[in-house]
């Protein structure tokens, strides 16, 4: 299995974690690997993708990618991460970016 495909079960205790105690500070933004997005897109019945915020168990902070099925339920057979949070991983030249 990929490092960026993680299991249901840990999505679930991911997104249970952001869900019960949101970490603080909350990432600024999220990069996300183009592996991840063309594995993901590559899917077949994929009509979307849904991200949900998690905190894995070393208490970074992870966005969950998965396909959605064109009656709008997700498809959890293959659950995406490999993010990298920001401020770990940020552009701070970015307009975007307000230290």
């Amino acid at each position: 299995m990929p490092n960026y495909i993680i299991t249901l079960s840990e999505a679930e205790d991911w997104a249970k974690s952001w869900q019960t105690a949101p970490p603080k500070p909350l990432a600024k933004a999220h990069l996300i690997q183009l592996e991840v997005l063309t594995e993901l897109l590559a899917l077949s019945d994929v009509a979307s993708v849904r991200a949900y915020m998690g905190v894995d168990s070393t208490g970074e902070q992870k966005l969950m990618f998965v396909g959605v099925d064109g009656n709008g339920d997700d498809m959890t057979d293959t659950v995406f991460s490999g993010t990298q949070p920001c401020p770990n991983c940020c552009d701070i030249n970015s307009p975007l970016y307000n230290p």
